[in-house]
């Protein structure tokens, strides 16, 4: 009953908060003219407070609403809004809550281990691209670096203490007191039972005496010494300056503990023009500082980078002159020079000439009044040229040529480059490469001399004599002089000797001296088991005349080997370009064999017993034909051979006898090529082997009959299974299997499978036999044969080849033709 109340009490006040319509509905005491659209925001508003305040919802004053003649259309739009507003109240105290969360670490994270603390500053750089070749602007070009004090520095001594710091003060010992004190914008600190002490403009260590003369005289204990008093800088204060000049120019917030070169960097350096040499730091409307950024790239000099405080202003002039250098230098660039600064300096900013330096001379490209000039300064002016605004110095390289360089090669023990002086002799050159070898050929050496005029000559030397003390001989050398030493393997021809026939690894191998057949044999891992014992060996002639009466282009010479230990009677010693043959021996033949299959008695695999082996024989031997056996369905499977079908697959088909015309599409030469890859697969595939077809009823009549053919290794007799069906397959409707009938002939098999589909042949279909033979249908005049039909026999109906359509030009010149022709036959009568 109370709850109830609360909502009359409730519903009764929200009638109270609506527009004028609200007011004379609570008068009238019905809700059934409200409408919720008009309500504003700020009622709304106040209707939620009002629910709060009396621990209720929406969904509470449903029903009294609804009794008060408000209608749940109307209803579910006052929910609506209410939880919409709530909602969006909701989210927004949360992101209160963050961003005073965010605030609070914000404020804590640069706590330093001393406790001393201060906001983190972050100020947008961006990277100097502009500048990249200006000498300097490496120190400014890295946008990821950002301006964070060193809070775990030590306080320096001269720090000025200005409104912003705050004060860690500590009395320890008898009496305690610990409290941070803030530095107000009068620039003083309120110490608690002390007073008011002003520190502004003080250095902290000042500060740190003034501060502890005024607690000693409150705390008795600090001026009796039993207490002590500790003064540290607690939080750090912000201060402002400008920067003028800069790539980014304006107000800066920086901490109090930042130097010039801290505010340099955040600006991204001097701007386009900007001077890295003269930067004038004012303070007070007056130059304090002028900061060359040279001293500290250059000599690591930081005595520029003096402190900042408040409202101090770094200038950035422009600059006076900038020179550049190019070339072999270790950091080209753009450089600044000052006035009276010379060659020599310019050549310490970029770090010196590096290893493939002409250090000679620079060539320098100066600018006048009115156009380019060309100045050379050598080596000895370095140190007194000034250089001048624009010029461009151009360090070139070193050339590639030696003044002492000399090579030695061929028969030294050490063949390389090595240094020359003046006077140096073959023998010198010699004696460096550690001597000749062996094998030198100690008559004569040679010399490639360069000439002045940079051609070649050649230079020969007595090598022997010029060893032996013969000064003649002895040639003094000449730099870039390039001495070959020969050696006699040079001069050797290299021979060999060739072996073929019966040995396991015939071919061609070197000759050496005093090589013997034996030696040979040996070499190519012997005979094989089929050498015979006779050697043919073909010796070249030489002769320095030629011989008529002799018509021998070589020398043969026979020998007998023992074949059992690889062995002569007597050891034979070859010659150079020897050719061996190891002949096989008469009889050596392993046993061959051949399969029989199908209906036979004893069917698998038979040794060929002589040369002439038959098909009878073969088949007696497998206990002849059973009573299955179909007398017709004898054949023989011969394989083919590898070479065979290679045979097959380079016939050209007929593929490239056509001309390719002009206008024939890359397409029909690509389904040609697909065609011929498809044809030497299928026959890869399926000409593996040759059938033979056998009448084994006139063999067996007559023995000597064509049919009974001489088998070959690998064959096979393959005898059909009496079969009285008949296949029909090809371009028919129906591929089948017919039972065979007496008398009946080709058509009437090709009717049985329905005929033939609109692609069939059928005046090409053909017919095979089991045997293997296959018949085809013939014509003459309009009469066609077709071939006897026979048990288990296949007939086959091909597919018709397409049959290009005749295009409409075509048409319109085979009228030409004949309209031609008609014309000539008219005339002719005429």
């Amino acid at each position: 009953m109370k709850k109830i109340i609360y909502v009359l009490a409730l519903f009764f006040t929200l009638l109270m908060s609506f527009n004028v319509n609200a007011q004379d509905i609570i008068k009238s005491k019905d809700l059934s003219t409200v409408k919720v659209d008009y309500l504003s925001d700020d009622e709304i508003a106040k209707i939620v407070s009002q629910l709060k305040s009396n621990k209720t919802t929406i969904n509470d004053v449903e029903s009294m609403a609804l009794s008060k003649g408000m209608s749940q259309a109307e209803f579910d739009k006052l929910r609506a809004r209410v939880n919409e507003y709530e909602r969006r109240n909701t989210s927004d105290k949360d992101k209160d809550k963050t961003k005073k969360d965010q605030d609070k670490s914000k404020k804590t994270d640069k706590d330093s281990e001393f406790g001393r603390k201060q906001e983190k500053i972050k100020n947008e750089k961006i990277k100097d691209s502009l500048n990249a070749l200006i000498f300097g602007s490496e120190l400014f070009d890295n946008p990821t670096l950002n301006f964070e004090p060193d809070l775990n520095l030590a306080t320096p001594m001269n720090y000025v203490l200005g409104p912003g710091d705050e004060l860690q003060i500590s009395v320890y010992g008898v009496q305690e007191y610990n409290a941070n004190v803030p530095v107000s914008v009068e620039g003083k600190v309120n110490i608690d039972y002390v007073g008011q002490i002003s520190v502004s403009g003080m250095s902290i260590e000042a500060a740190t005496q003034k501060i502890k003369a005024a607690v000693a005289r409150v705390y008795s204990t600090v001026r009796s010494g039993q207490s002590q008093v500790s003064i540290s800088l607690g939080k750090i204060r912000t201060i402002k300056v400008t920067i003028v000049g800069g790539k980014q120019p304006g107000n800066y917030s920086i901490s109090s503990l930042a130097t010039v070169y801290n505010a340099l960097h955040l600006a991204g350096g001097p701007g386009k023009n900007g001077s890295y040499r003269n930067i004038e730091l004012i303070r007070n409307n007056k130059v304090y500082k002028n900061i060359d950024i040279y001293r500290f790239l250059v000599k690591g000099d930081q005595s520029d980078n003096v402190a900042l405080k408040e409202n101090d202003v770094i200038r950035i002039p422009a600059y006076s002159q900038r020179v550049t250098v190019e070339g072999e230098v270790k950091r080209p660039g753009i450089f600044e020079m000052k006035k009276g600064e010379k060659f020599s300096d310019l050549l310490n900013f970029a770090s010196g000439f590096n290893e493939f330096a002409y250090t000679a001379s620079v060539n320098v490209l100066q600018k006048t009044g009115k156009e380019f000039k060309v100045h050379d300064i050598n080596e000895s002016e370095y140190n007194s040229y000034q250089p001048q605004s624009g010029d461009v110095f151009r360090v070139t390289k070193i050339l590639n040529r030696f003044e002492n360089r000399i090579k030695i090669e061929g028969a030294v023990f050490r063949p390389d480059y090595y240094s020359f002086t003046e006077g140096m002799r073959i023998s010198d050159l010699v004696i460096r490469a550690e001597g000749l070898k062996e094998d030198a050929y100690s008559k004569r050496a040679r010399v490639i001399r360069l000439k002045t005029d940079l051609t070649t000559e050649i230079v020969n030397v007595d090598l022997g004599a010029a060893l032996s003390g013969d000064l003649n001989a002895d040639i003094e050398l000449k730099r870039e002089d390039i001495v070959t030493v020969y050696s006699i393997l040079d001069f050797r021809e290299e021979y060999k000797v060739t072996i073929d026939g019966e040995v396991k690894n015939p071919g061609e191998y070197e000759y050496f001296e005093n090589l013997t057949l034996n030696d040979l044999v040996v070499q190519v891992g012997g005979l094989t088991g089929s050498a015979s014992k006779r050697v043919e060996i073909a010796r070249m002639i030489k002769s320095d005349a030629i011989d008529d009466a002799d018509p021998k282009r070589i020398e043969l010479v026979e020998l007998e080997i023992t074949a059992d230990n690889n062995e002569q009677v007597k050891n034979f010693v070859l010659k150079p370009f020897d050719v061996i043959n190891i002949r096989r021996m008469a009889v050596y033949e392993k046993p061959e064999m051949v399969k029989v299959s199908g209906a036979v008695t004893y069917p698998g695999k038979y040794v060929l017993a002589n040369k002439k082996e038959r098909v009878y024989n073969v088949v007696m031997r497998a206990g002849g034909l059973t009573s299955i056996a179909n007398l017709d369905g004898m054949k023989i499977k011969r394989p083919i051979k590898e070479e065979q079908i290679e045979q097959l697959e380079s016939i050209n088909l007929n593929l490239d006898k056509k001309t390719i015309s002009e206008d024939e599409s890359k397409s029909n030469l690509m389904e040609k090529d697909t065609l011929k890859s498809k044809l030497s697969k299928k026959l890869r595939d399926e000409l593996k082997y040759t059938t033979i077809p056998v009448n084994w009823e006139k063999i067996v009549k007559d023995k000597n009959h064509y049919s009974n053919v001489t088998l070959f290794p690998g064959d096979e007799i393959e005898v059909a299974v009496y079969n009285e069906g008949v296949k029909v397959t090809g371009n028919v409707l129906l591929t089948s299997e017919i039972p065979y009938r007496s008398g009946k002939g080709f058509k009437y098999y090709i009717n049985s499978v329905g005929g033939v589909d609109n692609k069939g042949w059928k005046r090409k279909a053909y017919i095979i036999y089991p045997n293997g033979k296959a018949a085809v249908t013939s014509s003459f005049l309009f009469f066609r044969s077709y071939p006897k039909v026979e048990p288990d026999s296949q007939i086959v109906v091909p597919e018709k080849p397409e049959r290009k359509k005749m295009s409409a030009g075509e048409w319109v010149g085979m009228g030409s033709v004949l309209a031609s022709l008609a014309l000539l036959i008219v005339t002719a009568f005429k």
